[in-house]
């Protein structure tokens, strides 16, 4: 069953609700959720307005409107939502979190609240089930970075990267490798991870969830974890300048370190670390390799080739340097969209003892970093990008999306 036939199926069931019911809002939360599974979207949006509540779904990275729905009259839905979450359902005025605990079937579900002019906003994020659950391999990442990846992971020290924009798959990748290293290393090592929140359990490691309200934030929680006699650490994401320093102090004592950064760019988490204050010489000496990475929707099979007007030299529709694309055009199938799931586009930088290292020591800025990065082998995103397009894995307007107009390296 398509997505479309499912968003079409909920929007019907939703419609034969009665709002007047005591039961409309469980019904209909439970319908939301079991639909948004059946589809694979990774978030569902319920965005109150004037005429009640708006529900939508993020497909392949997309937002895509389900419907308008009355919020229900004897309950409502959000805060059904905020019961299930184990939230405070009387506390309406300030952002809160929580887990639905109740698994729907295998999947993961988050919670998210925020007060708005017209009531409570809510989000779920959706996790994967735990039958599909990815190791670096099953990631979809160029060979070149699977196979570079995978050799970082048998190093017993030193820290790794996952860079990218939020909702590029960092965290999908981050625990990839935490579940390569628990099947490598068959219990023989001691896997800890320090995480806000924790998203998916990892079976095999001690994973721990950060309380800032008690003064357990990131960095102060990553100081006492070394003393608990790990060898790979997982820390959720770099967000500060304690965090990152302990991060690398890590690295440089032994540890192996996994963790996910805000960056564009390979070579640019490295600008943005020297300007969060890391000094040049951890960088240098901490750093085994940067994963950057983006996820572009993959063109639907309905595409046609473009026009030889708009292929030839650059493209009118992304202004894309590109000898031939495609055009999405849109069937049942996919949804009218034109595309169907999504593609990973990745750029793996190692930390050598060369002239990229001399740089990094000098405080070279992230375009020249690219550079000698590029002449020790490293394919960028923005060449992965253009490669997707010629070969019609994906459209320019696609890339553009993803990529924006300010980011032209050709």
């Amino acid at each position: 069953m398509t997505e479309q036939h499912v968003a079409e199926q909920l929007e019907s069931k939703l419609r034969q609700l009665r709002p007047a019911e005591t039961s409309y809002a469980s019904e209909f939360v439970e319908a939301v959720l079991a639909g948004a599974q059946q589809a694979s979207a990774s978030d569902v949006h319920l965005q109150p307005t004037v005429n009640g509540l708006e529900v939508r779904w993020r497909l392949d990275g997309v937002l895509q409107t389900v419907g308008t729905f009355p919020r229900g009259q004897a309950t409502d839905i959000v805060s059904r939502l905020k019961v299930l979450a184990e939230l405070l359902t009387y506390r309406s005025d300030v952002p809160q979190e929580g887990r639905i605990r109740q698994r729907l079937g295998e999947v993961e579900v988050r919670v998210s609240t925020f007060p708005t002019l017209h009531g409570e906003r809510a989000v779920v994020r959706m996790f994967a089930a735990q039958g599909q659950l990815l190791y670096v391999h099953e990631l979809g990442l160029p060979e070149d970075a699977t196979a570079g990846l995978q050799k970082l992971l048998c190093e017993t020290s030193g820290a790794v990267l996952v860079c990218g924009p939020a909702g590029s798959g960092k965290t999908t990748t981050a625990y990839a490798c935490l579940r390569e290293l628990v099947r490598r290393s068959g219990g023989t090592k001691s896997l800890v991870s320090l995480e806000d929140p924790i998203e998916v359990a990892v079976e095999g490691v001690a994973q721990s969830q950060v309380q800032p309200s008690a003064g357990f934030d990131l960095a102060t929680g990553l100081r006492s974890l070394m003393r608990q006699d790990p060898e790979v650490v997982l820390v959720g994401e770099i967000r500060d300048r304690p965090t990152a320093e302990v991060v690398f102090q890590a690295a440089l004592t032994g540890h192996l370190v996994l963790t996910t950064f805000h960056s564009g760019s390979a070579s640019g988490a490295i600008s943005r670390l020297a300007d969060m204050g890391i000094e040049p010489y951890l960088l240098r000496s901490g750093i085994l390799g940067i994963l950057a990475q983006r996820l572009v929707r993959r063109l639907c099979v309905c595409g046609r080739k473009a026009d030889k007007e708009q292929s030839a030299g650059e493209q009118a529709a992304g202004g894309l340097p590109v000898a031939a694309s495609r055009v999405a055009t849109g069937c049942p199938e996919c949804h009218q969209t034109g595309y169907r799931g999504r593609a990973v586009l990745a750029e793996l930088l190692l930390s050598q003892p060369t002239e990229l290292g001399r740089a990094i020591l000098s405080r070279s800025d992230a375009p020249q970093l690219e550079q000698l990065a590029i002449r020790s082998g490293m394919v960028t995103l923005w060449q992965r990008a253009l490669a997707a397009v010629e070969t019609g894995v994906t459209t320019p307007e696609e890339i553009r999306r993803v990529f924006g107009f300010l980011d032209d390296r050709g």
